[in-house]
Parts: structure tokens; sequence; C-alpha cells
């Protein structure tokens, strides 16, 4: 790749000419879909404005608004060998998961045009974490941005709201679940309220927190789960808010259930039965006047609902389902009658939205957890592996497989026609034409 200073006066114009903003997961609309040309195919022969060394681990993905990024990460001390057989004593499946000794939980600002970190804030030391997923991270859910305020969310370590403009704290809260194997759902706003899915092992609901002041505004329980395992109970999803009959309302998948609320009471508007997946982690995705989810572990299944009704609508509103292309982490993205789905095992699925069937399969290679990007027709998947794909969705070739420096558990962002990427170790930014 090449590696321009990053005091040019290109880069000066082109934050000042592209002031989109891509402020949460998955960007403004929650669709990670964005209508523009030119961004970077083949790394080696872009150029990389800056590449920043990020401390810590944290799979949380950056957003951005008005020349900012912002990310979370987790500074971990290692746990003892003994520390982490104490920790494992009595826990179930205890085998998947592992202990820090501690951990220090901030959030980062980054300058979008020079790269430098602005800001980096201790939020919270925590001396006693729990257990977690070796997979997973102590800062895995995404922040949001609204206005000038910025929410970083760490699970049941807290919530934390931010000046954009001085990082001073505003307000903070915590809402504590069990979550099994560490956070993994990101809050979203939606007007005034931000919305926090808290879906543990011990008990499972909804939040809206008011954006102002940080309290708690409304709570709504999850149905009734048939699991008597509470390891069956949990899910990690994040709300993809949409217009039903000039309504906001906002779906959050779960184990067991896919639920429709109204954000601004926490009204529960519909519900439906998807079987029996748990650690659900995946967005919905709307196309073609449905609703997509995949159902989670242990078989996925994409489940396709109308969702105009309410109350319990799994008889009536379920218009296919189907075990092609289900995945227990990634997001789908969905454009144009298609859904393009890539599996944790890097198989690239692509469906017609409105019944379900197969258009084609191709193996992509290496195991996924972050979540697809389309950019007009070019289609971004970053592989475990560290392997960024880049394909033309018109044909379904690959145009470039480009290596990075570090796991890509997190999925990229967009700054006009540039992209921004974090690996495990560094976030970087990659200019497109």
């Amino acid at each position: 790749m090449k590696f321009s200073a990053v005091c040019s006066v290109s880069v000066a114009l082109l934050s000042a000419v592209h002031a989109a903003d891509w402020n949460q997961f998955r960007g403004p609309k929650g669709d990670a879909i964005v209508a523009v040309d030119g961004t970077p195919i083949d790394f080696d022969s872009a150029t990389t404005v800056w590449k920043t060394p990020i401390a810590g681990t944290g799979w949380s993905s950056p957003v951005v608004s008005d020349g900012k990024i912002w990310l979370t990460t987790a500074e971990v001390l290692p746990a003892t060998p003994e520390q982490i057989a104490k920790k494992r004593e009595g826990v179930e499946f205890a085998q998947i998961k592992t202990a820090a000794g501690a951990v220090k939980l901030r959030a980062l600002c980054v300058d979008a045009d020079s790269g430098k970190i602005v800001h980096n804030v201790l939020l919270r030391d925590v001396t006693d974490p729990d257990l977690i997923n070796p997979l997973n991270s102590y800062a895995s859910p995404t922040p949001v941005i609204s206005g000038d305020r910025v929410v970083c969310h760490f699970g049941s370590y807290g919530t934390w709201c931010l000046s954009t403009q001085t990082a001073d704290i505003l307000w903070d809260t915590a809402l504590v679940i069990d979550h099994s194997v560490g956070p993994g759902s990101s809050p979203v706003v939606a007007g005034d309220v931000v919305l926090i899915v808290c879906d543990g092992i011990d008990k499972q609901f909804v939040t809206g927190l008011d954006l102002a002041s940080g309290k708690e505004t409304w709570t709504t329980q999850r149905p009734p789960i048939r699991a008597d395992n509470g390891e069956f109970r949990k899910a990690y999803s994040t709300p993809l808010l949409i217009t039903v009959d000039g309504q906001q309302q906002a779906v959050i998948p779960g184990a067991q259930w896919m639920c429709d609320y109204a954000p601004s009471t926490g009204k529960e508007i519909w519900r439906v039965d998807c079987g029996s997946g748990f650690s659900t982690t995946p967005m919905a995705v709307e196309q073609d006047g449905l609703v997509i989810c995949s159902t989670g572990f242990m078989k996925p299944e994409l489940v396709a609902i109308n969702p105009a009704g309410s109350g319990d609508i799994s008889k009536s509103n379920i218009v296919w389902r189907t075990t092609q292309g289900g995945s227990t982490m990634p997001t789908a993205v969905a454009a144009d009658g298609l859904l393009y789905a890539i599996s944790d095992k890097g198989i690239l699925t692509v469906l017609n939205t409105t019944n379900g069937e197969v258009v084609s399969r191709e193996r992509i290679g290496g195991k996924f957890a972050s979540s697809p990007l389309l950019a007009s027709n070019t289609l971004y998947l970053g592989s475990q592996e560290g392997v960024m794909t880049v394909i033309d969705r018109r044909t379904m070739k690959p145009l470039a497989r480009n290596s990075m420096d570090g796991d890509l558990m997190a999925s990229p962002a967009v700054l006009g026609s540039d992209l921004i990427i974090r690996t495990a170790k560094s976030l970087q930014r990659i200019a497109g034409k």
C-alpha cells in the first residue's frame, strides 16, 4: 500500500467534501450500504492516508462523525492459570471460556484527517472481570454517535455518554446481566432514546435510556423462552430501526424470538417464534418489505417475516425460511432484491429476498465474524485471518484479496470514498478515488 503524508491538502479537501456520517454499527441506516463509487479495491495500489496503532483489544467497529472517529478498546492484564481455573470452577461450558486478571475500558477518539488519537478516556478499571469467550473481547459493542454525544457501551460493565467535542463524561449507568461469554450488543439511538439490548443467561430485556440524562425511560421483558438452561437464552444482537405504516419500529432478534418494539415507549408490537436458536448475534435485515434474521446456534436458519402485524405473528407472517446462508456472527447485507450472507466458515450465499431461493454460493475461504460492507457494486468481506476480500457483486468475481496487519473482527466504516478499517492491531484510513 502506498503511504502518504497526512498533512496533504488533498486529505483536508476530502474531509470537507465528504461530510456524511457513519455514526453507528453498520452505518446510519444499520444496513452496511453506502451509495458511493471509487472505494479502494487493491489496497497495495491504494494510498494509506494513515495507520494508527490501537492499544488493547476490542472488536467494536469505528464510527465517524464531524471529522472524528470513535471506537472502544480494553487493555487486558492476563490472568494466571490459577486465576482462570478458579474462575471456571462450577461454571457450565467452562471449556469455551477464559478469564482476564484485570481490564481497563477506554473510549478513543481519532482525528479523521491525521489519524492522531485526540482523546483517550479511561472509563472503568475492572479489577475482577467475568469470564469471556476467547473469540470475544471486553470491548465488542460498537459506539453510537448522536449529535454532539457518543454513547459507549460495554455490556454489564457500564454505558457511558461522552461529549464528542471535549470527551467529557456526561452520564454513565450500568445494566447488569450475566453475558456468559462477554458483551456483544451495540446501542442504537432512536430519537432521544438509546436502545440497549440485555439478553443474558439470567435475564432478558430491552431498555430505553434517555439520551440527555441516561435515566431509564422504559424496560420491556423479552418473551418467555422454552429453554430451561440459561446458556440457551442468551443473545447479542443489535436493533434495526425500520418504518412500518409511517411509524418507527425497532426489530431485535434474540434467543428463540424476533421481536419488534416502539422505540419511544418500549411497547412490544409483534413477536415471531423462530425456533430454538440462541447466542443470536446478527442484526435483522430489511428488504422488499420483509425483515430477515438469522436464528443463531445451533443450526442457523434465515427467517423472513412480514412486519405488518401485531401480537404473536409466528403462524401468519413467516414468508419463508431456509438453512442456506444462515450465520451465527456476521450480519448479511441486502440490496436490489438480493441478500448477501457470509457464513462463519466463509461461504458466501446470495439469495432472492422475496422467496429465499439460492442464487449462488461461493467459498471465500477463512472464518468470519465481521459483517460485510456494500459500496455501490463492491462487496467487502473481512476474515478473522486478516484478509479483506473484495467482490464485484454484479459478476460475483473477486477483485482483490488484501492482507491486513491483523485479524478483522470489526466491520469497516466509510468516509467519503475512503475506508476506515480496524484490525486487531491498528486503525487505518485507506483512500478511494
